[in-house]
Formats: structure tokens, C-alpha cells, sequence
């Protein structure tokens, strides 16, 4: 729950102030914070497939989870020099664009903290 506020959060400050979201992009293209950030992926990836089991969708955050855990695994491969390309990309399309996936990111992170609160579904 905790993990998916703080994604939901994280899109909401680029939802307001895009430059800020790319700024911390930016300090975070040094090979040991990619280390950190692709440790927290996988962190998140397996707290999902944790919970899934009690969750409202537990196929889908099973899903989810090892989608997460799958890209935690390869971003170390990609490099810094991937990483710089695709802040680079995002600032080239302009705030709007930057404003949309942030949006993206608060769905989904409220997404996940709905999914996960609740009771698992019933049999019935």
C-alpha cells in the first residue's frame, strides 16, 4: 500500500510540476541510484505477487508483479546511457507529455492501493 502511494505521489508531483519530475530523473541517472531504483522495482515487483493472493485481482497483480520484477531484473543491463535517452525524450515532447504519463503513474499507483486494500473476492 505504502508502494503504491509513493508511486501515485511521485506522478502527482510531475502532474504539477513536470520539470521536477525530470530533475529527479536527472540525479538518478548515476549507475549506483540505477542499482538502487532496479532494487526497488524488484522489491515492488515481489510485494505484489506477495499480496496478490488476497487481493480484488490476483491474477492481474500477479501479472503486474512479475512484469516489475522482469524489468527490475534487465534496467542494471540498460545503462545510464538508456536511462539519459529516455529523459531525453520525454523533455523533447514537452510538458504536456510529461504531465500525461505522470498521470499514468497516479492511476495506476491508486490502481494498485485499491486492488490491494480490499477483501479478495468471493467464490460465489
Amino acid at each position: 500500500m505504502v508502494m503504491s502511494f509513493a508511486v501515485a505521489t511521485i506522478g502527482a508531483v510531475g502532474v504539477v510540476d513536470p520539470s521536477l519530475l525530470l530533475d529527479l530523473g536527472r540525479s538518478l541517472e548515476a549507475p549506483s541510484a540505477l542499482y538502487v531504483v532496479a532494487g526497488l522495482r524488484v522489491v515492488f515487483g515481489v510485494a505484489l505477487l506477495w499480496v496478490a493472493p488476497a487481493s480484488r485481482m490476483p491474477r492481474t497483480i500477479r501479472v503486474i508483479g512479475v512484469l516489475i520484477v522482469v524489468l527490475g531484473v534487465l534496467a542494471p543491463f540498460e545503462g545510464a546511457e538508456h536511462a539519459s535517452a529516455m529523459l531525453d525524450l520525454w523533455q523533447a515532447h514537452g510538458p504536456l507529455f510529461m504531465r500525461a504519463w505522470a498521470g499514468v503513474a497516479v492511476a495506476f499507483g491508486l490502481f494498485i492501493a485499491y486492488v490491494v486494500a480490499g477483501p479478495a473476492r468471493s467464490a460465489a
